[in-house]
Parts: structure tokens; C-alpha cells; sequence
């Protein structure tokens, strides 16, 4: 067994430019946000991820981005474990989520795929389900059949900024569940109490500029 790492944080997604915007990729998005927020570079450490190691709230964290297209996400996580020590109930996989509407993030312990190959995947090359995963809503705006080719598409221009927004809120749910530990990551980031006051200041931005609007145009 080599090296000791508190947490393994594997972000799902397909290499290739052709790729890089996709829904599917929600994971690798965050992965960028998160190194680029540690100023910490992706390097080719192993031959079926892109890797990254940084520390969070004082724990090292080794951030993986597999190279083995999406159904077989499992190999590059059984290709670190066999490298390095770390529990599973220390793994937290990133993916994305068509049954979420686009912005919604949900965290988790356990459970099925939920129909995700990528986290199929990884529970078959583990032998367990009981890694975290942090799902991000991508919408289910496609018809009967149409979820492959939704999946692998970019998100459209009105998406952006709700996506850029859900990415970063990822990336802050990741790094609370490491300060923070399970139940209060589950409790905080599940019901979003963890960017109420966010949301309050931008409702009285919100309500200041209806407010001045409003006045303008009596005058």
C-alpha cells in the first residue's frame, strides 16, 4: 500500500475537446474549479486519470479526472486505490444528474447508480456502494430516447451562467464535507443552508433594484 490520503475526489466525465462542454462533464468542470481555487495543476500521475493533490481544511485531498470515457470510470479508481490508502467511505464521486433540474446539487452516501454508468462503473470495480457522491443537476429537457445524445451536448447560452454558478457551489459543497464531516455536509449543502445568506443578499439586491426601477419611472 503506498501513500496515505484522507480523500479521494473522483470527477466523472469523457476526455477530448470534443467533450469538454458537455452535461457529462459536469464533473470535470468542478475538478478544474477546485484546482484552479487551490492553484494546484492537473498532472498525468497515472495512465487512466488526470490528477491533482491539495489539501482542504488541513486534510490532504487527491483529485482525479478518469481517462477511460465515462462507463469505465471504475478502472481509474481502482488503478488509485491500488496506489494509495484510502477508506471509501473517503471517496466522493462528482457526476451529473438528468433528474435534478439544472442547478440542484444533492449529497449522498450509498445507494444505487441511479441509472449513472460512470458510478455503475465504480461500484462494480469497488465491490460497494457506500462512497459519497455529489450530484449535479443537469435538467431533463429531452423526449423519450434522447437522453444519450442530451447528456452529450453542451449546455445551451441560458445555461451558463445557472451551470457556472452550480459548479462552484460543488466545489464549496466538496470542501464543507471535508471541514465538516457527513451529517452536517448532507444537511447543509442538501437543503442549501449553506448559501441561505447568499441568497438573501442577492433577494435584497434583487428588491433595491425593482425598488429604484420602480421610482425611475415615476419620475
Amino acid at each position: 500500500m503506498g501513500k496515505k490520503v484522507d480523500w479521494l475526489i473522483v470527477c466523472l466525465g469523457n476526455p477530448g475537446s470534443q467533450y469538454s462542454g458537455n452535461r457529462h462533464n459536469i464533473g470535470w468542470m468542478a475538478a478544474a474549479e477546485l484546482c484552479n481555487k487551490h492553484k494546484k495543476p492537473l498532472m498525468k500521475s497515472f495512465s487512466k486519470s488526470y490528477n491533482a493533490s491539495l489539501r482542504i481544511a488541513g486534510q490532504l485531498a487527491l483529485v482525479i479526472l478518469p481517462t477511460t470515457f465515462m462507463n469505465c470510470s471504475g478502472e481509474a479508481v481502482s488503478e488509485v486505490i491500488e496506489n494509495f490508502e484510502i477508506p471509501v467511505e473517503r471517496i466522493i464521486i462528482v457526476c451529473d444528474e438528468y433528474n435534478f433540474p439544472l442547478g440542484k446539487i444533492h449529497l449522498r452516501q450509498g445507494g444505487s447508480d441511479g441509472g449513472h454508468n460512470g458510478v455503475a462503473s465504480v461500484i462494480e470495480e469497488l465491490g460497494t456502494e457506500e462512497f459519497f457522491r455529489l450530484r449535479c443537476g443537469i435538467g431533463k429537457n429531452f423526449p423519450q430516447g434522447g437522453m444519450v445524445d442530451y447528456v452529450l451536448s453542451d449546455f445551451s447560452d441560458d445555461e451558463i451562467e445557472e451551470k457556472n454558478i452550480m459548479v462552484r457551489k460543488a466545489v464549496e459543497g466538496i470542501e464543507y464535507l471535508i471541514q465538516h464531516g457527513k451529517t452536517k455536509a448532507m444537511t447543509d449543502v442538501n437543503s442549501e443552508k449553506l448559501w441561505c445568506k447568499e441568497k438573501i443578499i442577492k433577494n435584497e439586491k434583487d428588491s433595491e433594484e425593482t425598488l429604484n426601477n420602480n421610482v425611475n419611472k415615476q419620475c
